[in-house]
């Protein structure tokens, strides 16, 4: 009998520093009763990134890397990350493409991973375990230098931390309170459902034929494309969830690669 199958893939158009991190990190993770492909959408404008997927395929002959046929300019530097509209869907593009390839090739999951997140070891076997049809791992960032560190899930519509209620308007102070009881919840050990999530996410079959997927929906204004997906989700009857087991960590900056040392050190 064949063995059952896990698809990890990314979009990868990442600086070598932090691309090595990623991939080092995704080599460690450990997983029982599954074989581990990889799938690796190359937007790279830098050869050396090109050049460290290529040396990731000799390791893993398995692994299928898809070069882009042009490479979108992207800004960031250490205040934060700059995003236009064209960046979003040719990502949304590429996540697609892995997702149709994962169900056209039998995989069980697929496991969408940023190409600047380092990963707890334990990670996909634990996600794996939670038998969801879609999850996510947890993750930390803080978007802008001096504010507080916020996940990369959220409870409705863009990136609320809290839950509206029709005719029910909130105060500031209500609104506060429930973020950071929401957050408190996130820091403690466990599975709970929320309203959106990305970055680091794993996907079932049973998800996959449902039809989900990362595709503008095109009566709606929402800005990028793991929004549309997880709306998209909803209206399809599926449930998301967020796993805080095994916290990732996210090189956002290029000062964040001086923690990647203390996180490994943490997960051992």
């Amino acid at each position: 009998m064949d063995q059952k199958k896990v698809l990890i893939g990314s979009p990868v158009h990442q600086k070598p520093a932090i691309l090595l991190q990623f991939l080092a990190s995704i080599e460690a993770l450990q997983v029982s009763e599954y074989t581990v492909d990889y799938i690796f959408m190359d937007d790279n404008d830098e050869a050396q990134s090109s050049a460290l997927l290529s040396d990731f395929q000799i390791r893993h002959p398995k692994t299928l890397i898809v070069k882009s046929p042009s490479t979108t300019e992207y800004q960031r530097d250490d205040y934060t990350h700059y995003w236009r509209e064209e960046l979003i869907w040719k990502v949304a593009v590429m996540k697609d493409y892995m997702l149709r390839h994962a169900f056209e090739q039998g995989y069980e999951y697929v496991f969408l991973v940023d190409s600047d997140l380092v990963l707890h070891p334990r990670t996909l076997n634990h996600l794996i375990g939670t038998e969801k049809d879609i999850i996510s791992n947890i993750f930390w960032t803080r978007w802008q230098p001096g504010t507080i560190e916020m996940p990369q899930v959220w409870l409705q519509d863009e990136y609320s931390m809290n839950v509206k209620k029709h005719n029910q308007p909130a105060s500031n102070e209500e609104k506060a309170l429930q973020m950071f009881e929401f957050f408190a919840k996130l820091r403690i050990p466990g599975v709970y459902e929320v309203g959106g999530l990305g970055a680091c996410t794993l996907i079932s079959r049973k998800a996959l034929g449902a039809g989900v997927r990362f595709e503008r929906i095109k009566n709606l204004s929402f800005w990028g494309e793991d929004r549309h997906f997880c709306i998209r989700a909803s209206a399809l009857g599926l449930s998301l969830y967020v796993d805080t087991h095994y916290p990732a960590y996210h090189i956002y900056r290029d000062s964040d690669l001086e923690g990647v040392a203390a996180f490994k050190q943490r997960c051992e």
